[in-house]
Formats: C-alpha cells, structure tokens, sequence
C-alpha cells in the first residue's frame, strides 16, 4: 500500500530530519513507528500524503507516487489525524465538521449525511452531534478529528502520537476503534514511543534513530534487541522486565496475554512452583519499581 524509498528531508535552516528512509508498508497492516523524541517520526508521516515535500527519494502509495500532482488523490487515499486535535477540528458543531470534508468533495446531501452516520457511529459520538465543538473533551475532540477522517473514506489512516494526554479509557477506547478499523481492511500506521502499547495492536514495528531506521519488522524482531532498543532510548515493556528472573527465556513476553502463557509453560514443565519468591530486585528498572 505505501512504499518509501531512500527519503531524505531537512527543515529549512539545514536540520536534517530524515536520512535515507526505505519503508514498505503492506495493504491492511498496522504499523507502528517508533522512536524517542526528535526520531523523524512525525516528519516522515507527513511525507505519507504530501504534507511535506521530500528533498530526495520518494514515497508511493497504491503505486502512485506522493507530489504536487498527486496531492489531491493521494488525501482522498490517506487520512492524516495530527497529534492534537485543536489543529485538526475547527467547525461550529461536530456534525458540520464532520461534513465539512465530503461536501468539500462535492459529494450530493444524501451521500454526505450517510457519511456522517456511519463516521459518527465507528468513533461513538453520535449522541454528539449538535454539540459545539469548544464544548467537547481532549478525548471527545480525538474522535471527532477521526471521525472527520473516516468520512472522507480514506484506504490508509494515518495517526501521529494518537494516544497522547488520553487518560487510561479514553487510551483504550480509541485504540480499540483503531484494531476494529484494522481488522475490516484498513492499513493503519501509527506514530508513538509507548512501548507498553505497541505489543498489543501492532503487528508490526519500524524503529526510528536520528532520522534512520534502526530496525524494521515483526514485533520479535525489533523487541527482540534489547541492547538496540536502549540505544535507541526506549524500552522493552514493563512485562518483560519481569521475566529477568529466567535466564533462559530469550523469547520475552512483551503483554499481560504472553506473559500469563509463558507461565502457564513454565509450571507445565516444573521450571516454577506457585509461591516461589522472586529474586531481590527483580522489579527494579531503571531505578525504580516498575
């Protein structure tokens, strides 16, 4: 669904961004892009539906490739959702901002508000419609930036820091929209650098390093590093940490899920008795308890 070939980016003033990007991002998968801050990750996907112009090399999407020509057939393939959502929103109501992308498509009436229903209804904001938009949650405003997305009936959805000041529900809530658009067809490519959330909706990972990547592949490919992942100033999930115990265990659980199975494995084999007690400092990482 997108390739990226060899992109290169800098900001004006001569930052260099990204060096050298080579990506391929197959139709219906959920991508990941990882990296601390400063990594490249919102600026490459920005690249993703012209946002931003690369300075060399290219990116392609459904084989035509992003550019000035392209610009207009490119946003109708791709929906860009921005970190915050205040730089998304920006109609009177929820309904009229959700609209606001079809009528722009010169789409008839009839088309426009099946459009909304159906947008309004995978984000559950429904009951939301006449509410003016400066009366809304942080969270609320998430879905509502989706949703005006969703109604342009784009083949690929692309979130920066989707997750970002959520609190614990509103993190959960959105996620699982975006694991139900994934498993309907959707390619969904996610910016973040939570790597406790990772694990549990992606299927697979790109980590960035100064504007390289550093690793590209499954999630045992890429967890599987740690020494690589610390270099890169991230983590492994906190889970993980928990198995340090067992030396023997390479294959670290990276969700509550793995871990609970790789228990189940161990007392099957007799490699641990209920009751055992964990090793002193078992749970201590990077300085603190986990």
């Amino acid at each position: 669904m997108i390739r990226v070939d060899d992109l290169r980016f800098a900001y004006p003033g001569g930052a260099r961004a990204l060096e050298g990007i080579s990506l391929d991002v197959p139709e219906g998968s959920f991508l990941a892009v990882m990296g601390a801050n400063g990594s490249g990750k919102s600026t490459l996907l920005k690249h993703l539906n012209g946002l931003l112009s690369a300075a060399s090399g290219n990116v392609r999407v459904a084989g035509r490739e992003v550019g000035r020509d392209s610009f207009e057939a490119v946003n109708r393939a791709v929906g860009f959702v921005f970190q915050d959502p205040n730089d998304q929103i920006f109609a009177p109501t929820v309904r009229d901002d959700i609209c606001y992308g079809p009528r722009n498509l010169g789409l008839p009436e009839d088309e426009v508000a099946r459009r909304l229903e159906t947008a309004a209804a995978q984000v559950a904001i429904t009951d939301l419609l006449d509410r003016p938009i400066h009366h809304l949650s942080y969270g609320q405003k998430k879905r509502l930036s989706i949703a005006g997305v969703l109604a342009m009936q784009p083949r690929v959805l692309v979130l920066d820091e989707p997750t970002a000041s959520l609190d614990p529900m509103g993190e959960k809530r959105l996620m699982r929209l975006l694991h139900d658009l994934n498993r309907e067809g959707m390619t969904v490519v996610m910016a973040t650098h939570d790597v406790d959330l990772v694990p549990l909706y992606a299927r697979q990972v790109c980590l960035l390093r100064a504007g390289r990547v550093a690793v590209s592949g499954g999630l045992r490919e890429v967890f599987g590093d740690q020494e690589l992942i610390e270099r890169c100033h991230l983590r492994l999930p906190r889970i993980s940490y928990l198995f340090d115990i067992f030396p023997d265990i390479t294959d670290l659980p990276l969700t509550v899920g793995m871990a609970r199975r790789k228990i189940e494995e161990l007392l099957e084999r007799g490699e641990l008795q209920m009751g055992e007690a964990p090793r002193p400092g078992l749970l201590e990482v990077e300085g603190g308890l986990a």
